[in-house]
């Protein structure tokens, strides 16, 4: 069958809607932007409010397409590979709620999932009532980063807990660390179950031969994307792609109908059409600026060896290794890697003298006109897609040449120095040590704690006790606690390192991260 690249369904039938100027007597209640005219106008808005409709005869319905909007979710589907793509208005958030309500159907089914994940992973388990069976992620020994459990630990945790609904997996990580899927995929499939992959970061992946393998091509059964991340939508624009017959897509559809509004966004709907054009109809060719512009950064760091640059170990090759020292692997030990492909358009940097942790790096940045995604206690996340620039490129290598002429004798606070050089565990959340490589089955529930039940204790005495709130550094998003989450020694000390950087978080009752809430009863794990 003939596939139009070029066509955008959605934004066509919206661009008639304007064009034809006809009076609305609809919602919603700007009326096309109208209501600003009398009081100035609305500045900027003035273009998208006149695309900014409803439901009506012409621009179809996202909860039951059958125009404008399913011509384009299978122009997606043929563009990302899937067999089905339904646009998202809620983000990857609404995405992740969906699948995990669509494959834990009733309360205390299993999901098998890494412990390393978004806090809209949690939230679904919360509103399925499911049990989760957490995996310890494996950690990439160079950088100190968690990226997805081993294919050893969720095999020993699928034959434990063979009557798991599925498995959920996070990749490529916030740092853009990723691995081949293809093995997780088929021991899900051997058991009959399907692998559910949150790729909220990985849109691209796929489209262009540098890029790594998407998790569709990997035999991922349902995939959920941030196109406004990595590709050209607007915020809160993503897709959920699915194949083959492990998932009751009606059920899908229902549950999705759940957690999205029925008054969706159409203009955020038409920017993951257009974004779907652009991949469609340029192709690889799309990325030639963005590589062009990663280029230019890898070019100038070769002349700036004070900061360092984020890459998978690779046999034989000595450049590709981390902060903490780690060292490019054997041939012989190549596979045991715990990451082998790093998204080139995460540019994942660190300071190797350790003077500037990645919070003071990204200040330090800001400082000079360059907005960074996000940092943690060592690295600064430094996002490119297919709209950067050279020009970008070189104002950052300018920034970060002034950073060492102007800052290289300075040296950081004690804790920030005490972080920067732990080898292990820099990664924002918290996986327990313990003799297995995974968890008990852990009870999720929308029942809220008590709050006679909850105090309030210092972070450095909450070792020991049980969470009763989630505490989110935010981003990446990825709870350090869960309410019920017994909270380590190793963690109490986490907190307050954390708190003591100047890191942001989610969720805590106390903002300053100076008291935490806790279960009154020490010994007690509730269900969340």
């Amino acid at each position: 069958m003939y596939i139009d690249k070029d066509k955008a369904p959605l934004v066509e039938a919206l661009m008639d809607y304007k064009r034809r100027a006809a009076k609305s007597f609809h919602v919603p209640g700007h009326k096309n932007g109208k209501a600003y005219d009398r009081f100035g106008g609305a500045g900027l808005l003035s273009e998208v409010l006149k695309i900014d409709v409803t439901e009506i005869t012409g621009t179809d319905d996202l909860h039951h397409p059958e125009g404008a909007i399913q011509e384009a979710q299978e122009l997606a589907a043929d563009c990302f590979g899937a067999e089905e793509s339904f646009f998202l208005v809620g983000g990857s958030t609404a995405g992740n709620l969906a699948m995990i309500l669509s494959v834990c159907k009733q309360p205390g089914d299993v999901l098998l999932l890494q412990r390393n994940v978004h806090k809209s992973v949690l939230h679904g388990l919360m509103l399925a009532g499911a049990k989760a069976v957490f995996l310890e992620p494996e950690m990439d020994e160079a950088s100190g980063l968690a990226v997805i459990p081993s294919l050893e630990t969720l095999r020993a945790a699928l034959e434990k807990y063979p009557e798991s609904k599925g498995v959920l997996i996070t990749s490529p990580n916030y740092h853009g660390m990723s691995s081949n899927l293809k093995e997780i995929a088929e021991l899900c499939h051997a058991q009959g179950i399907p692998l559910l992959v949150d790729e909220a970061h990985g849109a691209h992946f796929g489209m262009h031969p540098d890029l790594p393998e998407s998790a569709l091509a990997s035999g991922a059964d349902v995939v959920v994307q941030s196109t406004h991340k990595m590709l050209a939508a607007m915020t809160m624009g993503a897709m959920l792609h699915v194949q083959g017959p492990l998932l009751d897509r009606r059920l899908l559809r229902q549950r999705l109908a759940m957690v999205q509004s029925s008054s969706p966004s159409y203009p955020v709907m038409a920017s993951l059409d257009l974004a779907r054009r652009l991949l469609h109809a340029q192709g690889p060719s799309a990325f030639t600026a963005g590589f062009a512009a990663v280029d230019a950064l890898k070019r100038g760091l070769a002349t700036l060896p004070r900061f360092g640059l984020l890459q998978p170990p690779q046999p034989g090759n000595p450049a590709a290794q981390g902060p903490c020292g780690g060292q490019a692997l054997p041939p012989a030990q190549a596979h045991a890697a715990a990451y082998t492909r790093q998204d080139p358009f995460k540019a994942v940097i660190y300071d190797r003298t350790g003077s500037l942790s990645g919070y003071g790096l990204q200040h330090a940045l800001e400082a000079r006109g360059c907005v960074p995604e996000m940092s943690d206690e060592r690295y600064v996340v430094l996002l490119f897609t297919l709209g950067s620039t050279e020009e970008d490129a070189n104002h950052l290598l300018w920034a970060l040449q002034h950073i060492v002429e102007e800052e290289e004798d300075l040296r950081p606070p004690d804790i920030l120095n005490q972080l920067s050089t732990e080898l292990t565990n820099v990664s924002t959340w918290n996986i327990p040590a313990r003799t297995m490589s995974f968890s008990e089955p852990v009870q999720f529930s929308l029942t809220p704690m008590d709050p006679e039940h909850m105090e309030s204790v210092p972070v450095e005495n909450c070792g020991g006790r049980i969470a009763a709130e989630m505490v989110i550094p935010y981003p990446p998003g990825i709870p350090i606690l869960y309410p019920g989450e017994r909270i380590t020694e190793d963690t109490a000390e986490r907190l307050a390192a954390l708190r003591d950087a100047g890191a942001k978080c989610q969720g805590a009752a106390d903002h300053s991260i100076r008291t935490i809430l806790v279960n009154k009863n020490p010994g007690k794990q509730g269900t969340i």
